[in-house]
């Protein structure tokens, strides 16, 4: 299982339609695969879009597929809001975190700093009944978890402590694959969050992963979560390398095109 974060990158309320899009894409995806998607926090503008939104996706296999969808992610289209026609370019970042329990990690409580609020709710009567929502902040790197939902205050704290050990594991991990790799440049991308990872060509109707250079024509498939030719491809090219062995990946890393 995995927990996921949709950020509203360049581009405005433009940004943050194209997180709700991509939230909607991945959403559809579990649902076909019989994963389950739980809603941990959000932060809604008003017109389907979000400036973030943090999800459980639940299931067998759901990382080991869903951990290719890390990046920016780019589209190109007219703004609804665009009165001229103008393609408009816009961004939104993915992050795909292993889920794991907080322990494993080591909070320190001296570590962590901890606020409280009322969770935003449908109104009416509604209001009553919802918990706190929870602000983490982790001091020694900055890292802030939000989590509100309709259970318990203390469901809220447990959850967004597995959340902030799921981000330090990540930066872990990343760290470690930074002093593995030193300068040698990975065939299909490194998988840094800054970098362009995929674009989504409205006007054209299509998809292209630039790690692979692989495209697909089809967009309205792909935003209704058929994103499996990408993910397989993503598969077979890493099986690949690794078969390849890391002396003929040496050797690539000279290659400047």
């Amino acid at each position: 299982s995995v927990i996921m974060e949709i950020r509203a990158g360049a581009g405005g309320d433009e940004a943050a339609l194209f997180a709700g899009d991509l939230y909607r894409m991945y959403y559809r995806y579990a649902l076909a695969r019989n994963w389950k998607v739980d809603v941990t926090g959000q932060s809604e503008i008003g017109v389907g879009g979000y400036k973030y939104i943090t999800f459980d996706v639940k299931g067998k296999g759901a990382f080991s597929r869903l951990k290719w969808e890390s990046g920016v992610h780019r589209v190109q289209r007219v703004p609804a809001t665009e009165a001229q026609g103008r393609i408009h370019t816009s961004t939104a970042t993915v992050a795909v975190l292993p889920e794991m329990d907080a322990i494993e990690i080591n909070l320190r409580e001296d570590d962590l700093q901890e606020e409280f609020t009322l969770s935003s709710g449908a109104g009416g009567q509604n209001v009553q009944k919802n918990s706190s929502a929870v602000r983490l902040v982790h001091k020694p790197t900055g890292l802030v978890v939000e989590v509100q939902d309709q259970r318990s205050q203390l469901q809220n704290r447990q959850r967004a402590r597995q959340i902030l050990a799921a981000r330090l594991y990540d930066l872990e991990m990343e760290k470690q694959r930074t002093e593995l790799e030193g300068e040698r440049r990975s065939q299909i991308g490194s998988g840094d969050r800054s970098e362009k990872i995929r674009t989504y060509n409205y006007p054209q109707s299509r998809v292209t992963d630039h790690r692979i250079n692989f495209s697909s024509y089809n967009l309205p498939a792909v935003m209704d979560g058929d994103i499996d030719s990408f993910i397989d491809e993503m598969a077979t090219r890493d099986q690949a390398e690794r078969l390849s062995g890391a002396g003929d990946l040496g050797a690539d890393a000279g290659d400047d095109d």
